[in-house]
């Protein structure tokens, strides 16, 4: 599976229309060029966008770049795996599909993300890291019909981005046929994830009805009348 063709940038694009329209091209090149100015200028000269204007529109620099190509990545899944394509899928299902899509596309420019990796893997880039991370994890799991808003919500995005990371490390240097490896990593890790969900389930059952200290306290703080 290939990354979707870009549509043209128009003339009158604004600055994030430029940054949409550019990120995939500048992938194209960062493989060999890096996350830079080269890259970026190779692509602005393909989509036909001045170079001023492309340098303007990634003023931040190559984690700008990286973050309207990962922004690119989460787009196409969502284009290519729908909600109502995943609603009959059981959710370890749901989740394996999306992070198998995203590594189809990406499939392309391995160069290109294991030097986007060693970007973000910089220590004044960790922050911006996690964002992205975070970001991507959480479409996955909005994708998938995820709709905690308790403590869940938080734990099921970190232990996924956790997987997530380890899989793109996997995958940036698996060579056999058809990442044969890298999905035989990602099938363990989600079993991880689903078995700890089920565990988590069971002690929030047994726990439901067992007191709690939080309240005792606090009806020795604030007594009942």
């Amino acid at each position: 599976m290939t990354q979707a063709i870009p549509a043209p940038i128009p003339a009158d694009a604004t600055l994030d229309e430029i940054r949409t329209g550019l990120a995939p091209l500048i992938a194209d090149n960062a493989g060999f060029d890096g996350w830079g100015r080269a890259a970026l200028a190779l692509a602005a000269d393909r989509a036909g966008v001045d170079t001023d204007v492309a340098t303007l529109a990634f003023a931040e620099g190559p984690v700008a770049m990286i973050d309207a190509w990962f922004a690119h990545v989460d787009q196409a899944m969502i284009a290519a795996l729908p909600k109502e394509a995943l609603a009959k899928d059981k959710i370890r299902a749901r989740i394996t599909r999306q992070v198998e899509t995203r590594l189809g596309m990406l499939a392309p420019h391995r160069d290109a993300l294991r030097r986007a990796q060693a970007v973000l893997a910089m220590p004044q880039n960790l922050p911006q890291a996690a964002r992205l991370g975070w970001r991507s994890v959480d479409l996955m799991w909005r994708q998938a019909g995820d709709t905690a808003t308790d403590y869940n919500h938080y734990t099921k995005r970190a232990i996924l981005g956790a997987v997530y990371a380890a899989t793109l490390a996997c995958f940036v240097t698996d060579e056999s046929e058809d990442w044969a490896d890298t999905r035989a990593f990602l099938a363990r890790r989600i079993d991880g994830i689903m078995r700890f969900e089920k565990a988590k389930a069971g002690f929030a059952a047994r726990t439901e009805h067992l007191p709690s200290l939080s309240r005792f306290i606090g009806r020795l703080r604030y007594p009942a009348v």
